[in-house]
């Protein structure tokens, strides 16, 4: 055992991960971080400047993006989500927000994270890792009920060529792409309800922190 305990935990765009690492942080005390925020905050702001395709201004907006950004509420609707994605493909944005994730894994105690990379690039020593995906159908038909819930009118069609977007733009960038880990627990989670799924993540942090602990 050594090093703070870091829980990873990645997967595509609606697979219920940030769901999961919420529960997570509840059960275990710790922390959470949804990287997918800073990625967004960098959007809105390059997006408001007319700069979203360009990736100095992108990076600029990483560097100097403040916390109290990140509880922005239009950060939660879907145009953020397609702005995130653009600004994550730039290279320099990443790095930019390399720094910041790191600090905050690196707490006493250790922390949550839920992104796209944490457990390749950002904590590729994280202890516990887990890959929670779900069908294209079902990640769609997540979304859009929460969609629907904001009053947003858009289709479900819509949605899922958004979700369809997203996969092949976060699989497909050249800086840290979406991958699962080789050694991510792989979470499936289209047939299971959000109980079903919060308990199977934490039966599998609770194997890893196990084995972490008697290491």
């Amino acid at each position: 055992m050594s090093g703070p305990f870091v829980i990873a935990v990645d997967g595509p765009a609606a697979s219920g991960k940030g769901t999961i690492a919420k529960g997570l942080g509840e059960a275990f005390r710790l922390p959470v971080l949804d990287t997918g925020l800073l990625y967004r905050a960098v959007g809105v702001l390059a997006e408001r400047a007319g700069e979203l395709d360009n990736a100095e201004a992108c990076a600029a907006a990483a560097v100097t993006m403040t916390a109290d950004q990140l509880d922005d509420p239009r950060l939660r609707t879907r145009e953020a989500g397609e702005m995130a994605s653009q600004a994550a493909v730039h290279p320099e944005v990443r790095a930019a927000l390399l720094e910041y994730q790191r600090t905050f894994a690196a707490q006493e105690g250790g922390a949550i994270l839920d992104g796209r990379d944490i457990g390749t690039v950002i904590c590729p020593t994280a202890p516990a890792k887990l890959y929670v995906t779900a069908t294209p159908e079902v990640r769609a038909d997540r979304r859009w009920k929460q969609l629907q819930a904001q009053g947003d009118a858009v289709s479900l069609e819509e949605v899922l060529a958004d979700i369809r977007l997203r996969d092949q733009r976060d699989g497909d960038r050249d800086a840290a792409p979406m991958r699962r880990a080789p050694d991510a627990v792989l979470l499936d989670t289209s047939e299971m309800t959000i109980e079903q799924a919060a308990d199977a993540a934490r039966r599998i942090v609770e194997a890893a922190r196990a084995r972490w602990e008697n290491s």
